[in-house]
């Protein structure tokens, strides 16, 4: 069984070597989300000690894609507001164990991963000269 677990890491870590920005940044997307979603399930069942662990690891990761924006571009500019108010949620949800608060961090994490694999598909049509990818 350990072989597996190791053999998971090696190509989890493979993937992230070779991975390009942008499905990086889909990567942390997936890493909240299912953070997120185990938080849910640990205050349901009033695991306090996992749903700290699982939200601030949400926490850690939301606090990652602040940090990878190039505010160059107005886009970062609202995406940071916009990772602020999740990343505020998630404490939030934290302290008080609020399953409603992890509802509506989550909803936003996977809207926003929509909209990220979205740009990573027309920004892979674009690249390859068809317009679908």
């Amino acid at each position: 069984m350990v072989a597996y677990a190791n053999a998971g890491d090696l190509y989890r870590q493979q993937s992230a070597m070779t991975a390009s920005p942008g499905e990086l940044t889909l990567m942390l997307f997936d890493g909240c989300i299912k953070n997120l979603k185990l938080a849910k399930i640990h205050i349901n069942g009033k695991d306090y000690a996992k749903t700290n662990e699982t939200l601030q690891k949400a926490q850690a990761i939301i606090a990652e894609l602040i940090h990878s924006l190039d505010m160059r571009y107005d886009i970062a500019k609202q995406l940071i507001q916009l990772y602020t108010f999740i990343l505020d949620t998630v404490v939030q949800a934290n302290v008080k164990k609020d399953l409603q608060k992890t509802d509506d961090a989550l909803g936003l994490m996977e809207d926003l991963r929509g909209t990220w694999k979205q740009a990573i598909r027309i920004n892979r049509a674009k690249q390859s000269g068809s317009e679908f990818a």
